[in-house]
């Protein structure tokens, strides 16, 4: 099964600009795909725009296999979370009014006024008879539930038309009561019911986990049990609905029950696992709303056995996402829901959130944010193939000479990466002997002085098939991060004078509870470039590429993840600023980047260079809404294959 995600018009926390909505060329052309993955339903978690409904009735029309939908009804989440009570007037008046609203749009019966940030218009497609369960709500915030069990002792049970509860807490009497709202709503106006669920996630499942580090993570419990469907909704029944990942919460890769538990493969699987014993806790079927990996370059948590949450390529995306699927079906499970369908460039990551601009991340497209590459579709344009084949179309030449092995130097940019091109004499065997090193500038009069007139805000070393990107040690955002501001790491020598790695964060330090073993801050070094092929269309394409020489041509062409050159927002040419002085928000605006070349031999001798004294100015044009190209990931076609071989 794969999922549709919710799009979104409003973002960040301050200033709105406007993404247009998905056409209904785009969801006919999605609809197409997603049925020829072999898929056979969607989830959606809010209202959609009329052309959703209506290009799926289409849809389902024609196709041998219809496309059935979960449809969701989102709640804010803010007001949970600032108010910590569900039962506040303005959010139940606002969640029953959207339960109602969606329930109308999907028999084609809404009218809906616009409302920035949300779907609006004519709803006229009636789309109820595929739509096969509703799936309430969000993934709970851990606080909300357990103050409401301080707030609420004594509220006791539901008792509605078709739902009522057993041995309920406060929250699961609150999500009781709302969709009996809407199960009542849906059959006294259009005389249609359906089977009911609501959203979930493991850090409210209803078990119990002794190794888990942090408090939030076991701190509440919203049991699906609690509830059930009566009268005449009984035959349509519940079904309880998590989103599931092989990485997070922290006690999946420690607790041994998980680690060493046996799958069907014979081999250890902590997925698994968690499943058997979620599935057994449960007495009504169980659907895994979500699960997947994401392919991404930048990476926020560890799996024992490589199911990370990033630096994960789009290959390995695919096969991971086809064991975990094969997983949930071994164990008993309804089926799963592959996050997600698409990108989604405005989602956040805890590691890199605090280094860009909250209010532009829907404008570029960032390789370090994992969340935004969980999509089985891309965006993003790859407007230089990094082959080794050189044929730019744009660019700005730097540097040119005639003589030397170094030959040129040239930069482009897109949405996602900074570029660069250098040319080389094929005859000068420089490539397994001597060592290039390219020097990035941002910041003015600040920096590593390489040259009396060139200041290094970033180095680039090449050693053949090893490479690496440096920051400057005073313009090092993690180090500022978890040194200066949190005092997590050990602090470093002489930081306006050397290079640092460029390192994210994995884990804060932490103590397992039931053990009281302590495990140290642990962290990676993102900086380092892996060598070879970059281009989709290549047979030897790796989406985790970053570098490529051709010794045949002479050309290595190199892609920068913008936000490795410490850019907030590269459409509006916004840079991290001066750390030291103003801290982690610091930001600036730049004319562009300057660049420059050396190459070395072994012992580090400077055999010639480009741009150490008379550096040029790479610079591009700043975007209001970002060029992309749909390109579907090697991970869609090796799901496609899965579900293909799927009974």
């Amino acid at each position: 099964m794969e999922r549709v995600h919710r799009q979104r018009r409003q973002y960040g926390h301050g200033k709105t600009r406007h993404i247009p909505a998905i056409t209904r060329e785009e969801y006919d052309r999605w609809f197409e795909a997603i049925g020829e993955m072999n898929a056979n339903a969607i989830r959606v978690y809010t209202l959609h725009p009329p052309a959703f409904y209506e290009a799926l009735a289409q849809y389902n029309k024609t196709a041998e296999t219809p496309l059935y939908v979960y449809h969701g009804v989102w709640i804010d989440e803010g007001p949970l979370e600032e108010t910590l009570d569900a039962f506040t007037p303005e959010i139940m008046e606002r969640f029953q009014q959207e339960m109602k609203k969606v329930a109308d749009a999907v028999h084609g019966d809404a009218k809906v006024d616009e409302e920035p940030g949300h779907a609006s218009g004519t709803y006229t497609a009636d789309i109820s008879d595929y739509v096969i369960g509703w799936m309430i709500g969000i993934e709970w915030y851990p606080f909300t539930v357990d103050e409401m069990n301080r707030k609420y002792p004594d509220l006791g049970e539901f008792s509605g038309t078709f739902i009522e509860t057993e041995d309920a807490n406060p929250m699961e009497h609150w999500i009781a009561e709302q969709l009996d709202v809407l199960a009542v709503y849906e059959y006294e106006t259009y005389d249609s019911m359906r089977p009911l669920s609501f959203t979930n996630w493991v850090t409210t499942d209803n078990i119990d986990q002794p190794a888990e580090p942090s408090e939030q993570e076991d701190l509440a419990t919203v049991d699906p049990n609690h509830i059930r469907t009566i009268g005449e909704l009984a035959e349509a029944g519940m079904f309880a609905s998590y989103h599931v990942y092989p990485y997070y919460p922290d006690f999946l890769n420690l607790e041994e029950k998980y680690t060493e538990f046996i799958d069907h493969r014979g081999e250890r699987n902590n997925y698994a696992g968690y499943l058997r014993d979620l599935n057994e806790s449960h007495d009504m079927p169980l659907l895994i709303a979500e699960f997947g990996v994401p392919a991404s370059r930048g990476m926020t948590h560890k799996n024992p056995f490589g199911w990370n949450q990033g630096f994960i390529s789009e290959s390995e995306q695919g096969e991971i996402a086809s064991l975990l699927y094969e997983d949930i079906l071994e164990e008993g499970m309804l089926g799963g829901l592959v996050f997600t369908w698409q990108d989604e460039w405005f989602k956040r990551t805890w590691n890199t959130m605090d280094y860009d601009n909250p209010d532009e991340r829907p404008f570029w497209s960032n390789a370090q944010t994992n969340e935004q590459q969980f999509g089985l579709l891309s965006f993003d344009r790859n407007k230089v193939k990094v082959d080794g084949e050189g044929d730019w179309q744009d660019g700005s030449l730097l540097y040119e000479k005639q003589q030397g092995a170094l030959r040129s130097l040239s930069m482009d940019s897109d949405e996602r990466y900074v570029y660069v091109k250098a040319e080389f004499d094929p005859q000068e065997e420089w490539w397994n002997e001597d060592r290039l090193r390219l020097y990035f500038s941002v910041r003015d009069d600040q920096g590593i002085g390489v040259a009396e007139d060139f200041l290094a805000d970033f180095e680039l070393s090449i050693d053949g098939e090893k490479a690496a990107l440096k920051v400057a040690g005073d313009y090092d955002t993690f180090y500022y991060d978890y040194y200066e501001r949190l005092g997590m790491i050990s602090k470093e020598p002489d930081i306006k004078n050397n290079f640092h790695p460029m390192r994210l964060a994995l884990n804060k330090e932490f103590t397992r509870p039931d053990t009281g073993e302590v495990y140290p801050f642990e962290y990676y070094e993102t900086g380092k470039l892996r060598f070879g092929i970059a281009d989709p269309e290549d047979d030897q394409y790796d989406s985790l590429n970053d570098y490529y020489y051709s010794e045949e041509d002479g050309i290595l062409e190199i892609r920068i993840p913008w936000m490795l050159l410490n850019a907030k927002d590269p459409a509006k040419k916004e840079f991290t600023g001066d750390l030291q002085k103003d801290g982690i928000a610091a930001s600036m605006t730049v004319e562009g980047i300057k660049a420059a070349a050396v190459l070395e031999n072994s012992n580090g001798k400077e055999l010639e260079s480009m741009g150490l004294d008379n550096s040029k100015l790479y610079s591009w044009d700043a975007w209001e809404l970002p060029q992309t190209q749909e390109r579907l990931k090697e991970s869609y076609y090796i799901l496609q294959e899965t579900f293909r071989n799927t009974e």
